[in-house]
This record gives structure tokens, C-alpha cells and sequence, in this order.
């Protein structure tokens, strides 16, 4: 086994999850089966309980693991699935260790960071190192690591031992550290100053980790003389100092590295020379430079709790992303806080107000994505309103499927106190419920997590037709409560469908409306499983709807056609023909980034 570990200096936010991922897909390109591990310093157990706006989304897999949003990418770029135990926390170490001191399994010795938790950490990284995640037999041959914060952490310091310790227990020559620093430009001389790179590496070196490769974040390509002083001053050769520009979005990332032999490099300090083939990115290139040409707009209001930071969203945007680029439409995320939709929001800011109808009314679609708590609740039901109303494509994903059914039970039957009993507990007319499983007592990994069932009433709905007409299919989830099987039939007489149920056919997994041109809810998570090349069906059904391309993409559906713009495929008029231009919004970089990593 070859390990790749990639660590970030300076400053936060540099984009060490897309070089991580985009270091394992160049790598899986070369002929090599990759995976991934992510460290995170913090002593949460998990993502599970974090709040989005400080720490991004959490993210789900299949095995119901609560995760940093990092692993999405390495899902998305690498096109893997992983486990829980592939996101390593403080929290989960300490845990491990304490529960071994109370089992008596150190036989009544002083447990100690080190030697305990550092061999503690290379135990874990081993053992899930050799853990299959691309559905084949054996353990990969590269895992790729990233360690979470900046050299020099408080929080990190366990985890720097660990890794320098691994590094000999591994072997020179299965060991490659590619360190991520920031080379500023400061506008006063305009010049790229190399001394906050050169401070980062002296700090790696005085902890017992020696970077073999430098990946460079700058908004420009590095120049010669900034690249002769790193390599004299960090001593690398120069052609292992990699540039990481700004560039139009960052499926490009893997191409710079490709470019700059980033993979030669790795293979030399892997002695991995003659074992792997050439990189073939070619689907790869071509869907990295037809996103930048794409010029035909497709607005989506997103209407939601955590819009403040749209990492909270990043697993909904890249499926947004991912079905734009086959319908060959420049995305326009319009962000839209759910309670400035509320009368409350008339009285109190009316600017706001005014403001987010705007946007609302000037959308193409209407998605509202997964949350809790009640804040802005009655401004999600407004906006499932409007769109249902208004005949205007809706898409609600976990809690924007249940304010969907809230809605409808309070418009078109009647009950004007129809609520969740999430949010009003003693509800007379509840229409969704906590589940019986859950617990009220315990918030981490409590709800109803992971890959699930979800079996179609029939194969005439729109949702079955999008995804191929099959009978049934997994997808992840994460929530406590659900639609109130009650009141079903009373929603279904009135006109609601619900098109997909669980194996029990107690718990309603998709609604839609018949005659409407597209609204769909869905009680999981379908962007959790939506990739580059191969766009989630309900994103994609939602995406064609609101360009008006959603008949033609249904009968290449039927025909299982690909939805990958390598296909050349575009639902213009059913044609197939190549693909036009497209312009990604979503950038890599803007200067330094946004504090959680380079996720545009």
C-alpha cells in the first residue's frame, strides 16, 4: 500500500480537499485503484452534530457515517464510495483509546498520547487504508490522506506525530507528502512572496514531516524566480513545486496537475515508475472545458435556513452543477433566506422582503433542500406554495418534501393547522411525525441514516420514468421525522401522489403532483449520490423542467441513454448533437477562499 498524505500551511481554506481529490483521480486516471481518508482535529465523533454555517454540510454515506463534506468530493472526483471509519476525528481516536484503558486491554500501563493515541492513529489509517471502495475485490493501491487545519494547530499536533511516526513504519518509499501553501500577492509590489511557504515548511520539518512535493495556491502561475526561492529555500527540486492557479471552476484542478506531471512526481517518490500507465482524462478535459463556454441561463431560487454560507449546501449545488452541464445551461443560484419570505420579514425589513419575492418570482425553478428547526419553515412553505400554484418546476429534498405535503394539506384539504410535530408538537392535524425509532434523548447518530430502499408505486411517475423505469432504488437519507401515513389517502384522493414508498409501504419516500409540469419531494438525499458524469435523475428531471427540456430528457431516460456530457448528448429538441458553451460561476479560488475549503 502507497500513501499520499496531503497537509495545508499558512492559512485555512486553501483548497487541500479539491488537491486531494483531484491527486486521486489523476492517479485513478493513470490506471490505479485509489481511496481516501480524512482527518479532522476536532473532538466531535462526527459531523453529526455540527452546526452547517460553521462547519459546512454534513455529508452521508451509504453506511449512514455523518462526515466532513471533503469525503463528498473524494466521492464525487474519484467516484468511490466510502465508509464512516474513512473520516478519522480526535474525538473518535480519544473514544477508541478510552474504551481500550476501561477494558483493561494495556494490561495497567499510563496511557499516553504517545505512544497510545499516535499508535492509535496509525492503526486506524492502516486498517481502513485496505478497505475496498470502488466495489472490487483487494485493497487499493494509493490511499490518499488529508489532514484537516494548518501546520502548527494545537489540535493537530497528535496527528503530525502520528504521521511522521507512519511514515517510517511504512517505508520511504510508500510515503509521499504533498504540502498545500499559500504564495500571497500583495497589490502594493506585485510580486509573489515566498516567505509564508518557506515558514510553513520549516514548521512541517521541525514536527517530523518532510514535504517531497509543494502545491502552490496563487491567483496566478507561479513565476520562475518565485519557483527557483522555494526550491532553494524549502530544498525540492523545482519540478516538484507545483502552481495552483485561480481557474473557471475546479474540475480543472486535476488537469493542472496532469500538466504540470504531478503524477510523474508521485510515482518517483513512489517508486511507482513503470507500474501505472499515462493519465487518459479525456471525459475528464472535455467536460472541464465545455463548463467554461456554456452561456444559456437556468435560475434557481434556493430557498433554505443556512443560505448565508452556501458550503452548508455544497453536495445540492454540485448536483445543481452536475445536471446544468448535461442540459447544457449556465447555472444561477439565486440564495434565498426562507424567513424573508414571511410577513414577519414585511413589517421588519421590507427591503429584504421585497428583495426575495424578486427573486423568487424570477426564478425557473424552486428548490428547498434539508434542514431542521423551525426558522424560516413558514417561508419554505410559502415558497412550495408559490410554485405549486404557479405551475413552477419544484424540487424538495427531506424537510422540502414534508413542508410540500404541510402545504398541500393546508390549501387544498383544508386543515389550516396542519403542521409538523417537529415544529408545533401538539398539533391537531399533524401531517408529519417523529419516527418510532428515533430517540429524543440523544442527537448523534440517532436519525434514520444511509443508504435506503425506496420501491416505485408505479412506473408512469415522472421520478420512476427518471430513473430508467427501474422498480426500485438506494439512495442515502437523514432524518427523524416523516410523513403521517394517516393521512395518505386523504392527500391522495385530493390530488397528492406518493410514488415511492419504503419496503413496509408505511413510509413515503416521493411525492409528486400528476398534473403539475414538475413537483417533486423526496424524504432522502439524491445529491449525496449525484457525480460529474452522471447527474442525480430527480436533479437532472428538475433542471430539464425549468428549461423546458424535461420531455426530451424523460424518452432518453426511457432508452437509457447516458446523461454524461462526454456523450455528446444534449436534450435540445431530443437531437443529439454537440454540446455548446458554458460559463461555471462557481470558481477555484478567489484569492485564498472562503474559509472551508475551495468548494465553488
Amino acid at each position: 500500500m502507497k500513501y499520499v498524505l496531503v497537509t495545508g500551511g499558512v492559512v485555512s481554506g486553501l483548497g487541500k480537499g479539491i488537491t486531494a481529490s483531484s491527486i486521486g483521480l489523476l492517479l485513478k486516471a493513470c490506471g490505479l485503484r485509489v481511496t481516501a481518508i480524512k482527518i479532522d482535529p476536532y473532538l466531535n465523533t462526527d459531523a453529526g452534530t455540527m452546526s452547517p454555517i460553521e462547519h459546512g454540510e454534513v455529508y452521508v454515506l451509504d453506511d449512514g457515517g455523518e462526515v466532513d463534506l471533503d469525503l463528498g468530493n473524494y466521492e464525487r472526483f474519484m467516484d468511490v464510495k466510502l465508509t464512516r471509519d474513512n473520516n478519522i476525528t480526535t474525538g473518535k481516536i480519544y473514544q477508541s483509546v478510552i474504551d481500550k484503558e476501561r477494558r483493561g486491554d494495556y494490561l495497567g500501563k499510563t496511557v499516553q498520547v504517545v505512544p497510545h493515541i499516535t499508535d492509535a492513529i496509525q492503526d486506524w489509517i492502516e486498517r481502513v487504508a485496505h478497505i475496498p471502495v470502488d466495489g472490487k475485490e483487494g485493497p487499493a493501491d494509493v490511499c490518499v490522506i488529508e489532514l484537516g487545519g494548518t501546520i502548527g494547530d494545537i489540535e493537530s499536533m497528535p496527528f503530525i506525530q502520528a504521521l511522521g511516526h507512519f511514515s517510517y513504519r511504512v517505508g520511504a518509499n510508500n510515503f509521499c507528502l504533498v504540502h498545500v501553501s499559500l504564495v500571497p500577492v500583495l497589490n502594493v509590489v506585485g510580486e509573489q512572496k515566498t516567505k509564508p511557504t518557506q515558514h510553513s515548511v520549516r514548521g512541517l520539518r521541525s514536527q517530523g514531516l518532510s514535504p517531497q512535493i509543494l502545491a502552490c495556491r496563487s491567483t496566478m502561475v507561479l513565476d520562475e524566480n518565485a519557483r527557483a526561492k522555494l526550491s532553494q529555500f524549502c530544498l525540492l527540486p523545482g519540478e516538484n513545486i507545483i502552481t495552483l492557479y485561480d481557474v473557471p471552476n475546479i474540475w480543472h484542478i486535476p488537469l493542472l496537475l496532469r500538466d504540470q506531471k504531478a503524477h510523474e512526481a508521485i510515482f518517483k517518490v513512489l517508486n511507482l515508475k513503470g507500474m501505472a500507465q499515462e493519465p487518459d482524462l479525456e471525459e475528464w478535459t472535455y467536460r472541464a472545458e465545455a463548463c467554461d463556454l456554456l452561456h444559456e441561463p437556468v435560475r434557481i431560487a434556493l430557498v433554505g435556513k443556512y443560505t448565508c454560507l452556501s458550503d452548508s449546501y455544497l453536495s445540492v449545488l454540485k448536483a445543481l452543477i452536475h445536471a446544468s452541464v448535461s442540459c447544457q445551461k449556465k447555472l444561477t443560484v439565486d440564495w434565498i433566506s426562507a424567513t424573508n419570505l414571511e410577513d414577519a420579514t414585511a413589517k421588519e425589513n421590507p427591503d429584504a422582503y421585497k428583495a426575495a419575492w424578486k427573486l423568487l418570482k424570477g426564478a425557473d425553478g424552486v428548490l428547498v433542500p434539508g434542514g431542521f428547526g423551525d426558522r424560516g419553515v413558514q417561508g419554505k412553505i410559502i415558497a412550495a406554495k408559490y410554485a405549486r400554484v404557479n405551475r413552477i418546476p419544484y424540487l424538495g429534498i427531506c424537510l422540502g418534501m414534508q413542508v410540500a405535503v404541510i402545504e398541500f394539506a393546508r390549501s387544498v384539504l383544508g386543515l389550516k393547522d396542519a403542521n409538523s410535530t417537529e415544529f408545533e408538537p401538539n398539533t391537531k392535524s399533524p401531517c408529519v411525525i417523529f419516527m418510532p425509532e428515533g430517540s429524543k434523548t440523544h442527537m448523534g447518530g440517532t436519525m434514520r441514516l444511509g443508504s435506503r430502499r425506496t420501491y416505485f408505486q408505479t412506473k408512469e411517475c415522472k421520478s420512476a420514468k427518471l430513473y430508467g423505469g427501474k422498480s426500485f432504488i438506494d439512495e442515502r437519507h437523514r432524518h427523524r421525522y416523516e410523513v403521517n401515513p394517516d393521512l395518505v389517502t386523504r392527500l391522495e384522493k385530493s390530488g397528492l401522489s406518493f410514488t415511492g414508498k419504503d419496503e413496509t409501504g408505511q413510509r413515503m419516500e416521493i411525492v409528486e403532483i400528476p398534473n403539475h409540469p414538475y413537483f417533486i419531494g423526496v424524504q432522502f438525499h439524491p445529491e449525496f449520490k449525484s457525480r460529474p458524469g452522471s447527474p442525480s435523475p430527480v436533479f437532472l428531471g428538475f433542471i430539464a423542467a425549468a428549461c423546458g427540456q424535461l420531455e426530451a430528457v424523460l424518452q432518453h431516460s426511457s432508452r437509457g441513454v447516458s446523461n454524461d456530457i462526454s456523450s455528446m448528448k444534449t436534450y435540445q429538441n431530443g437531437s443529439a448533437t454537440k454540446p455548446q458553451a458554458y460559463r461555471q460561476e462557481y470558481v477555484y479560488g478567489n484569492g485564498i477562499g472562503n474559509g472551508n475549503g475551495l468548494h465553488y
